[in-house]
């Protein structure tokens, strides 16, 4: 089973391989009582990628590694700079699935290979404070890689890498490289030796033959890119028959300047966040269900919003794919959501209002549902359709179908989309204010949140080109949002309830406290309504974009 372990470290560059350990006296480093030498250890890694890099490209590094105190696979995701999430499982022939469902969204269906090998000499050094409490790991690397596909080429050098001991406080490494910069040592220019081994190892073309290809690149540069395909329910469209009247956007790294530069921008962002967020999903790592749906929404927001930048007889098909995933994130999340609101409310409750195993019951019911949506959420991101989505999204990107309107000005095209979606915001609560409390109302107010969430999205997509007019009505739809929302679980909680009451009702329980809970949450959604009048009339007096 794979474990994992936060890794916060820095490496800098050493002299040619060969050359003299560039290590200054590091016991002169403020909070360091000695230095500890721990020998020699002689590593053995082979990393894995496919044949195209994508883990590379990605910044992931999966490799099997003998010798040392940790032998075995490790999968290394980026957390931020100097910081990533070691995921490690133990030695065996083949990648282990546990690491290899970590990297699909980046992989697909492709076959992971041996891209290099990595022969280490790996001379250690602890950093020790005064109670010989470990502070850092300094290792002076001398390192020969062997391209094993893509070329057969080979590279040496050496570095050093210091890396913060569990638990560590990250600004003793600013202590450090004080040192080692007064020394003349400066940071490497690689992100990891994966990344230095690859461009040394590189098969080197010829100067013409380097010359042609940079000529042809900059040739095609701002050309319209060839439609791909685009994906539907269990299907594949054609984006190529989209109206593609509007010249192509600029590439993802220039500044934005038409409507459909902004908008594929934000759309870019969210499959990005789709892509990454999913080892993290798949890991269990807290709120990253909630950020992977939100990107979902987001997305699909986005094509809805703006169909007079993205042609929606492409999108809309995708726009199905989306709600479905966003569908079955939710099985997870609204569970995990639903119980923590129960379970907030059951503490709040006096002692005296609480009778019978209310909380061993809670506990129950909620461990059964999620358990079960685990298993099912781990399954989607396994099958089938959801890769094809994702494969359907960089398609899409790559070739955007994209409507005349995409190549005009932000300022009106996008501003006039905001405030179409902030219109039927408008039309929706009014709807909801108009009808008695009960279900209907409680299915209106459901529907305002859902057309306030969606107008913020269009508001967050448009905020990089109007600025504070949209930034403001972000702030003023995440208000409403949260409002109504309130509202929402007000009604998913008393729904919960009554089964709760059932279960415990046939299991010769008291159903006392159930009762209790559901008047508090019928009290909460009407203080909620008795509020929307007022919120919703500052919204109105700010109007839209």
């Amino acid at each position: 089973m794979a474990d994992t372990k936060r890794e916060i470290e820095r490496k800098y560059e050493g002299p040619p391989a060969g050359g003299d350990a560039p290590l200054p006296d590091l016991t002169d480093v403020p909070g360091v009582s000695g230095v500890i030498d721990k020998g020699v250890a002689e590593l053995d890694a082979t990393y894995y990628d496919t044949a195209d890099q994508r883990l590379a490209t990605a910044s992931l590094t999966l490799r099997r590694r003998t010798g040392g105190d940790d032998a075995g696979w490790h999968l290394k995701l980026p957390v931020s700079e100097g910081v990533r999430d070691e995921i490690r499982a133990p030695l065996s022939d083949t990648v282990p699935e546990d690491l290899t469902a970590l990297v699909r969204s980046r992989i697909r269906e492709a076959e992971l290979v041996p891209v290099v090998r990595l022969l280490s000499a790996r001379d250690i050094r602890h950093l020790v404070d005064a109670s010989g409490t470990l502070l850092a790991e300094v290792s002076v690397d001398r390192v020969r890689a062997e391209r094993l596909s893509g070329g057969a080429g080979s590279a040496e050098w050496t570095e050093i890498e210091v890396e913060l001991a569990d638990d560590g406080d990250p600004a003793f490494l600013d202590k450090v490289e004080k040192k080692l910069r007064k020394a003349g040592i400066k940071r490497s220019a690689s992100a990891s030796k994966l990344a230095k081994a690859l461009d040394d190892t590189a098969p080197r073309k010829p100067e013409k033959a380097e010359k042609a290809e940079k000529s042809g690149k900059a040739e095609k540069a701002g050309k319209p890119g060839k439609a791909g395909k685009a994906g539907t329910t269990g299907k594949v469209a054609d984006v190529s028959k989209a109206t593609t009247k509007a010249a192509k956007p600029e590439p993802p790294d220039s500044t934005p300047r038409t409507a459909g530069d902004h908008i594929l921008t934000y759309a870019r962002a969210q499959r990005d966040a789709i892509v990454e967020l999913d080892p993290a999903v798949r890991r269990d790592v807290p709120d990253s269900v909630h950020r992977m749906r939100v990107a979902t929404r987001r997305l699909r927001s986005t094509f809805r919003s703006y169909g007079k930048i993205l042609d929606r007889t492409v999108t809309d098909p995708i726009g199905v794919e989306l709600k479905w995933l966003a569908a079955e994130l939710g099985v997870d999340r609204d569970q995990e959501v639903l119980t923590e609101h129960l379970t907030t409310a059951l503490d709040d409750l006096p002692s005296d209002l609480v009778t019978g195993p209310v909380q061993a019951r809670l506990s129950t019911w909620s461990g059964a549902r999620r358990s079960g949506s685990r298993q099912h959420l781990i399954a989607v991101l396994d099958g089938k359709r959801y890769l094809d989505l994702l494969t359907t999204l960089d398609t899409l990107v790559a070739g955007p179908p994209l409507r005349e309107a995409a190549s005009k000005k932000p300022e009106k095209v996008i501003a006039k989309a905001v405030r179409k979606d902030f219109e039927k915001v408008a039309d929706l609560v009014g709807e909801a204010l108009e009808l008695p409390p009960g279900s209907e109302r409680d299915l209106a107010m459901h529907d305002a949140r859902k057309k306030a969430k969606r107008t913020r999205y269009a508001a967050e997509a448009a905020t990089p080109a109007l600025g504070d007019p949209a930034a403001d009505l972000v702030k003023s739809m995440k208000s409403l949002q949260t409002l109504l929302g309130d509202h929402q679980d007000s009604v998913m909680v008393r729904g919960a309830l009554r089964e709760l009451a059932t279960e415990a009702h046939e299991a010769g329980e008291n159903a006392f406290t159930y009762g209790v809970l559901y008047g508090r949450a019928e009290q909460r959604a009407a203080a909620v309504e008795a509020e929307l009048p007022g919120e919703w009339e500052a919204i109105e007096d700010k109007g839209a974009v």
